[in-house]
């Protein structure tokens, strides 16, 4: 029980869980990067080719850094950010690792089929940065924020994976903005989403947020630098297979999730499961 008295009406607006403030805080956040990234658009010409740092740095790091300054300036103000890297209250079970080495596996697959002399230390270095900032921000809102606002609203855990997988997923939808085609993007969407699971279970079976930002963070940057400087050969080749493996182990995994740990006991963290 959240005890209220002498918070500001706007800190006890957000301790009283309700499932539908989940999604005004994941399209306020959305809504406030996409304007802020305009503030961006006068340095697009000095950003040069999409294989170089200046690029990575322009469209990449400085948006999503004023994303991650957003949260962290709405935890501040409501009180969130002292708990967010604490010790979860819920644990995981072993098969919960299976999220985190299908990630991890793909992620070193893909920084191992990187030319890192054609891609250049500037820009590797770059998008190693951009990755954390992208790590922090998207997994402080999806499975923190998100996750803490639909468990204080009592939803199961079944139903707390599926949302906060799905505004992670919401997230990428405004690609399209950007010029991206739409059945790419609806690809993107439903990878996304499956990753979304993976990094719902890999906080759980680690009872820590930061297990899943850091996976993030090494998976943009792995992918979108190997995408951009391959190198040819049989560990590419099974690096490519990434999206369809994470699609596929994410989809069966939501069925353990809904067998194992949405049902209303769950002995893995012994009480009633939300």
């Amino acid at each position: 029980m959240i005890d209220h008295a002498g918070q500001s009406a706007w800190t006890r607006f957000w301790n009283r869980g309700r499932w539908w403030k989940a999604v005004v805080l994941a399209v306020a956040y959305l809504v406030l990067y996409e304007l802020a990234s305009l503030a961006f658009i006068p340095l697009v010409p000095l950003a040069g080719d999409s294989g170089s740092a200046s690029f990575v740095l322009i469209l990449y790091v400085l948006p999503i850094l004023v994303g991650a300054l957003i949260l962290v300036v709405f935890g501040a103000t409501t009180g969130w950010l002292r708990g967010l890297f604490a010790r979860q209250p819920l644990g995981g079970r072993g098969w919960m690792w299976i999220a985190i080495a299908v990630v991890l596996v793909f992620n070193v697959l893909h920084l191992l089929s990187i030319d890192y002399s054609a891609a250049g230390i500037d820009y590797v270095m770059t998008w190693l940065l951009a990755g954390l900032f992208i790590g922090f921000a998207e997994e402080v809102l999806t499975r923190g924020y998100v996750v803490r606002i639909m468990r204080d609203a009592g939803h199961r855990e079944i139903v707390v994976a599926l949302v906060s997988a799905g505004l992670f997923a919401l997230l990428h939808s405004t690609n399209l903005l950007g010029g991206q085609a739409l059945v790419s993007t609806l690809v993107q969407i439903v990878y996304t989403f499956f990753f979304g699971i993976l990094m719902y279970l890999a906080m759980r079976v680690t009872r820590t947020l930061l297990a899943p930002v850091l996976l993030h963070a090494s998976t943009d940057p792995s992918i979108f630098m190997h995408a951009q400087y391959p190198v040819e050969g049989a560990l590419g080749s099974v690096a490519n297979l990434g999206n369809i493996v994470v699609i596929v182990v994410g989809l069966v995994l939501v069925f353990f999730i809904r067998g194992q740990v949405g049902r209303k006991t769950d002995p893995t963290f012994g009480g009633p499961a939300r």
